[in-house]
């Protein structure tokens, strides 16, 4: 148990783009060892769905429907988290966008709605969450990078940056933080079957000319030098390790968990 916290402590959690996938999965995870569990999407109906399941394992449940690249509402998630338990423990941000472009065919409103969610609104999420873990003295965010942040794709171009931009938020929110401690951390997954990932790798595949998918899908794979993509609840576990277990002194980290794939 961290030293922050007290066994008979009930942490409070915000996992947003939890409609689905490894946002979900988190919120589920998070539940399982006791936490109350906010949620957030702009998917109305994946966030009813991931609800219920959490309201099987703990009556203790917020479920909030938005579009976090409107101005105020990232503010306005913790603002709720924070009107019903009285604080905020944990924040995983998780929501995420990107679309296949070559670079020199980008544009500008793929671009601009990639970074407006993936930089700006996790950015004001944690700025948000932050200043009340300020207050508290105590706090854990977890913020969702990519091993695309150290790579040239020159097809996802906007997409590596923003998660470039998620790396640099994570190591200066922790600086900021570290002070009140506050502990601020970013994980890397590699490849999973999550919708986000089965969309990219099928625009990647029509972009390279190639029809056979399985084929395309089977071949990246081998390049992975464990042999096999992760999976979901093996990531979450991860995210919950950071949000839950990691040491006290570990902060600015990003946690690479790529199956090799990357490389520190």
């Amino acid at each position: 148990m961290p030293a922050e916290v007290t066994n008979n402590t009930r942490r409070r959690a915000l996992v947003t783009g939890a409609a689905g996938g490894l946002g979900r999965e988190v919120a589920l995870q998070l539940a399982a060892r006791g936490c109350a569990v906010a949620i957030t999407d702009i998917n109305a109906q994946g966030v009813q769905e991931t609800a219920a399941l959490l309201r099987e394992r703990t009556g203790d449940v917020e479920a909030i429907v938005g579009d976090f690249t409107i101005e105020g509402a990232p503010e306005a998630a913790v603002e709720k988290v924070v009107a019903r338990w009285g604080g905020i423990d944990i924040l995983v941000n998780n929501a995420g966008y990107g679309v296949i472009e070559p670079f020199l065919d980008a544009t500008f409103k793929a671009w601009t709605r990639t970074l407006a969610l993936n930089v700006t609104a996790l950015a004001m999420a944690c700025k948000a969450a932050g200043r009340v873990m300020r207050e508290q003295r105590s706090g854990r965010i977890v913020n969702i990078t990519s091993p695309g942040s150290r790579m040239a794709l020159p097809d996802y171009t906007a997409y590596t940056a923003s998660k470039a931009g998620v790396d640099s938020i994570t190591r200066a929110a922790a600086v900021a933080l570290a002070p009140y401690g506050v502990l601020v951390n970013s994980l890397a997954p590699g490849m999973m079957d999550t919708e986000m990932q089965r969309s990219t790798e099928i625009d990647l595949a029509r972009a390279a000319g190639r029809n056979d998918l399985q084929a395309f899908l089977d071949e990246r794979t081998r390049r992975i030098p464990l042999g096999r993509r992760a999976e979901i609840s093996e990531v979450a576990e991860a995210v919950v390790w950071l949000c839950l277990d990691s040491p006290a002194y570990m902060t600015a980290e990003r946690l690479n968990m790529s199956g090799g794939l990357d490389k520190d």
